[in-house]
């Protein structure tokens, strides 16, 4: 008997989490492998695409020059695929942490302490008796199945924590997703109900009263007080605000310029940590006033205008650390802590600060497209997504977010006698 391919149509009847029932539509190419005998489907959005790629299946085989180039690829294939796409468009400590979670997806996994993981994965120290359970490496994707997954997912969650687990699941998924798009396999569903493991508390956040005294203090501290009052006026990521160049900063326009970020040796890259956290951020009022007093005496280091260097000692005008880079644990110790032990302030993270951020702009009705653009969240809402001058209306926005501040404290205009202590 002669090969034959086939192209049938697929409806597949899904409830989104409004609650509308849709219809998904896809065409399916069904032959079988001439060479394994192994039924193989292949799947595409339009019957175009799927008739296209059925006639050229049938005319490879018939000429003798088909190749099942994709038919055992395997997980750590796939992950491997999904690596090389993603090293370009994220910055190297973030895909240096996909590169971790690739260990715990492909194995093996040793079974041990996290010290003891870490030595193997590291220096490749183990112990005689040490112990190795096998994950997904070699399970060629044509067979891998959705309890397949949810065993390893146990096993992850067992062996090292749930919080792994879940970061490992959500990169396989991305790859298991590209692969689909790329050559057309078909990949399982992933596991539902997989659970969180231990529920996180809620982020500690400053309330906007809490927040206005804090500007009111970073206003009349003219050498500290824009390095943390900046992360709560823009929403951005510290490392974000430790990489941001004085290049960066159109206080004609009235833009900051959000391109870059600072790795944790001090160095900037000239990439966000996606895509969509390369944006622009108004510059509110009150942060406009700081950053023309800052610019005329902030340090600089070997033509590097930084907006946010060390300052080293303030009384020496040429300590050696002047101008240098500032790692995120000294802007922490030095500059962020001391402002909330001063004004007796409950501590939060500089990371909160974003969160404040976001959380102030929501609760005053800004839409919530404009306030996932400001952030750089990926995440955004359909009209986001075709609504592509999101930005717009930014200022209006921010002059929000300094009423909320300054509610029922007044954040002032002009700067008092008072300072921050050094």
């Amino acid at each position: 008997m002669g090969f034959t391919a086939s192209v049938t149509r697929r409806d597949r009847k899904r409830r989104l989490k409004s609650g509308t029932a849709v219809v998904q539509t896809r065409f399916v190419v069904n032959f079988c492998e001439p060479r394994t005998g192994r039924r193989k489907q292949l799947f595409f959005e339009r019957q175009k695409e799927a008739i296209a790629m059925r006639d050229a299946i049938v005319a490879s085989v018939a000429t003798g020059s088909y190749s099942e180039v994709h038919s055992d690829l395997t997980v750590a294939g796939t992950v491997d695929y999904w690596l090389d796409n993603r090293r370009p468009e994220v910055k190297p400590s973030t895909w240096n942490s996909y590169r971790q979670a690739r260990g715990y997806i492909v194995g093996p996994l040793l079974v041990g302490s996290k010290l003891e993981r870490y030595r193997y994965a590291r220096m490749g120290k183990k112990e005689d008796a040490a112990h190795f359970i096998e994950l997904l490496a070699e399970r060629p994707i044509a067979d891998l199945t959705t309890g397949d997954i949810r065993n390893w997912h146990k096993i992850l969650t067992a062996q090292v924590s749930s919080y792994t687990a879940n970061v490992a699941k959500n990169v396989l998924r991305s790859a298991l997703a590209l692969v689909a798009e790329d050559f057309h396999l078909r990949v399982p569903p992933m596991p539902s109900h997989l659970g969180r493991g231990k529920t996180k508390g809620k982020k500690a956040i400053l309330t906007p009263p809490q927040v206005g005294r804090l500007l009111q203090a970073a206003l009349a501290d003219h050498h500290k007080g824009i390095y943390y009052a900046f992360p709560f006026l823009t929403g951005v990521r510290p490392s974000e605000q430790l990489a941001l160049l004085w290049d960066d900063v159109d206080l004609a326009r009235g833009v900051l310029h959000i391109r870059r970020m600072q790795e944790i040796d001090g160095s900037i890259t000239d990439l966000t940590k996606t895509v969509a956290s390369t944006r622009d951020i108004p510059i509110a009022p009150l942060l406009r006033t700081m950053l023309l007093r800052w610019q005329f005496t902030c340090p600089e280091s070997d033509g590097v205008r930084r907006v946010f260097p060390g300052l080293g000692k303030l009384e020496s005008r040429h300590h050696k650390k002047r101008g240098c880079p500032l790692s995120y644990i000294n802007f922490r110790n030095t500059y962020w802590r001391p402002a909330f032990l001063a004004l007796g302030l409950p501590y939060v993270t500089p990371h909160s600060a974003r969160h404040t951020f976001i959380s102030t702009l929501q609760s005053k009705g800004v839409e919530v497209g404009l306030v996932a653009k400001l952030a750089g969240h990926a995440n955004a809402t359909v009209t986001l997504t075709h609504y592509t001058q999101a930005v717009r209306g930014g200022e209006s926005a921010l002059q929000a977010l300094e009423e909320a501040y300054a509610s029922p404290h007044s954040v002032p205009t002009q700067s008092t006698s008072t300072t921050m202590p050094s």
